[in-house]
């Protein structure tokens, strides 16, 4: 029994995080604190003060554990790592980190190329963005080849190298062949400079010139060469005109706000840069009503900026209680110094109101469309229960799969549907331990009677100790086991769940010729179902999740598998160098081409086993 008034009175003046639990040991809320002692113990006195949704955590709180922080910084940071590693019930859950397309042109090339990317380097090149809108940045990227003949191909093109037989895309006008030396590096780095000059947002210039030209054509009654520059002028409108809503001078700059309803919220941010808006981007926290503003702002900062590539040099948002940390932080993450602001009057006042307007409008189209969803998904499920003549609504759907490579590294995976949609927190990974010849029916007898069994398991345990049902993690039993697969699969299930027991209809999934699934098979008997249907389509997502977990699951454990050997034949590299050599570059082949000086920039990496590195994969390729 955890002692919570002896816990309570030796608890640290320092700053760090916090870890609250239920009665079976899950954490279901991360916290940080300036001073733990007095923030932990605020929980446990009077509660009159506490919010709704404090009040109902601290009921499920069996037991706390902290971790003691340098800074409050540090705690911060912490925190949001913590969050994304258990998902906790009552802190905010924001979605995956995105890495937003940027322009990049290849300046440190005698013929630059000019192409999209989402990958930021500090190689020298130029980059223009994040771009938020992803269509808005490939109309950008069409447009820009419309008004000026770049080079697309991959070709290593130098100047005065031997020229080649130029193709199609000089032909259409596309491309004015550089690689056939129809064209200077000097006249194609004019180009390339006037691209720029656009992207940046320097179009004052170019199209001064281009108006120019195109009077002088004119007048000498070169019509179609004027035409043509006037629909470069025009495009060049365009790509101006997609970045026209508000202008600053104050370089690259974010602001963000949040609106909030009954229920939910929605973080919209707007992206300046080079004093232009580029895009925008949202985020929808559901269940955070009893949320502070300023808590939500200050872990979604972190959150958000940890997993971006570039980080502004202002930031304004309407209210905070973190200033000072937020912008240590960020001043770390950019390398120069960041500011937090919050203004109270003028334009960046009047900005923060638009950005809050457009998430409302944004959370109520999201309200409008999971109200569709939901509708959609509950009459699919209820024509799932008239089909299968079942006592209820298949609320939950489990499915599973098994993948390997010719029977090696058999895994299995289990996902779940819960109302029509993806529950991705209650998916489960199953490495096959028993099967060691990849018989796939084997295989899945032993996933079945390992999920089924650590869900008696925990219902006997929630039952001893008067826990809610539903806290487990196996203890939620489906309405419904959906099998990818015909009888053999169905008759697997079904031995299991008699073995243990356990009453639940299992159905499968009945494939035609083309090894496209046509129908459902339950009792026996084939059921048909139109393919154009939301019935089907609902049935096809189920399909292919189950598809994607379990072959997203093998490749990870095969490429860490290739990752490790390898890796462990090479003198003077052991548990911890192997580490740090895949957090820096990720795979073997990155490993391979990566050259003495970046080895050394690897953490623990030192000259003599960067050499022993390169050594080992020069000897093995001369032995090819």
């Amino acid at each position: 029994m955890f002692d919570f008034k002896n816990q309570l009175k030796i608890l640290p003046e320092k700053p760090g995080v916090y870890l609250m639990k239920n009665e079976l040991g899950e954490v279901i809320y991360v916290g940080k604190a300036k001073i733990l002692k007095n923030r932990i113990r605020q929980y446990f006195q009077n509660s009159k003060n506490h919010s709704e949704k404090v009040k109902t955590m601290v009921k499920n709180i069996s037991e706390f554990e902290y971790i003691v922080t340098d800074s409050e910084m540090e705690a911060l940071i912490l925190e949001c790592n913590l969050i994304k590693k258990y998902s906790p019930k009552y802190n905010i859950l924001l979605k995956d980190d995105k890495f937003y397309p940027f322009i990049k042109v290849t300046v440190n090339e005698d013929f630059p190329k000019i192409f999209i990317t989402r990958k930021y380097a500090k190689d020298g090149n130029k980059y223009f963005g994040p771009y938020t809108n992803v269509s808005s940045v490939y109309e950008t990227m069409n447009l820009i080849k419309k008004i000026f003949p770049i080079r697309t191909c991959k070709k290593a093109i130098t100047d005065g190298g031997v020229p080649t037989r130029p193709c199609l895309n000089y032909h259409i006008k596309k491309c004015n062949a550089p690689c056939a030396g129809y064209v200077s590096i000097d006249e194609y780095r004019n180009m390339i400079n006037e691209v720029m000059d656009v992207l940046s947002g320097k179009d004052k210039t170019i199209v001064s010139k281009l108006k120019k030209e195109m009077d002088e054509f004119s007048s000498q009654l070169e019509f179609e060469k004027a035409a043509s520059l006037r629909d470069k002028i025009i495009a060049i409108d365009n790509i101006i005109e997609k970045q026209k809503i508000f202008k600053s001078q104050e370089g690259d700059e974010d602001f963000i706000n949040l609106y909030k309803d009954d229920k939910d919220c929605c973080v919209q941010v707007f992206f300046l840069r080079d004093g232009k808006v580029t895009g925008r981007e949202h985020f929808i926290i559901e269940n955070s009503t009893y949320q502070e503003d300023s808590s939500i702002l200050s872990q979604f900062i972190i959150s958000f900026y940890k997993g971006t590539s570039k980080v502004p040099k202002n930031i304004y948002i309407p209210q905070t209680d973190d200033t000072e940390i937020l912008e240590e932080f960020l001043t770390i993450k950019r390398g120069s110094k960041v500011w937090v602001k919050v203004p109270v009057k003028g334009s960046k006042k009047e900005m923060l109101e638009l950005v809050k307007s457009n998430a409302k409008v944004t959370l109520e189209q999201f309200k409008e469309k999971i109200l569709k969803d939901e509708k959609n998904n509950r009459l699919c499920l209820e024509e799932i229960q008239q089909l299968l003549a079942l006592d209820d609504i298949p609320m939950r759907i489990e499915a599973y799969d098994i993948s390997n490579i010719q029977g090696v590294d058999s895994v299995g995976s289990m996902i779940v549907f819960e109302q029509g949609k993806a529950k991705n927190s209650d998916y489960r990974r199953f490495g096959i331990k028993s099967v060691k010849n990849g018989n796939e029916y084997d295989s899945m007898r032993e996933i079945l009677e390992r999920r089924f069994l650590r869900g008696l398991e925990e219902i006997k345990q929630i039952q001893d100790r008067n826990l809610q049902f539903s806290n487990g993690k196996f203890s939620n039993f489906p309405d419904l086991i959906m099998m990818d697969g015909g009888k053999g699969q169905i008759n697997v299930a079904k031995e299991i769940l008699n073995k243990l027991s356990i009453e639940i209809p299992v159905c499968g999934l009945v494939k035609d010729n083309h090894h496209s699934t046509r129908g459902i098979i339950y009792n026996n008997e084939e059921i048909i179902i139109n393919r154009s249907s939301n019935l089907m389509q609902l049935i096809r997502r189920i399909q292919d999740e189950v598809h994607r977990f379990a072959i997203t699951y093998h490749r990870t454990l095969r490429d860490k598998k290739t990752l490790h050997s390898v890796l462990e034949d090479i003198p003077y590299i052991g548990e911890k160098r192997r580490r740090s050599l895949l957090m820096k570059f990720g795979s073997i082949d990155n490993i391979k081409k990566a050259t003495l000086e970046e080895l050394l920039e690897t953490e623990s990496i030192d000259n003599k086993s960067a050499n022993s590195i390169l050594s080992y994969f020069k000897k093995n390729e001369q032995n090819k």
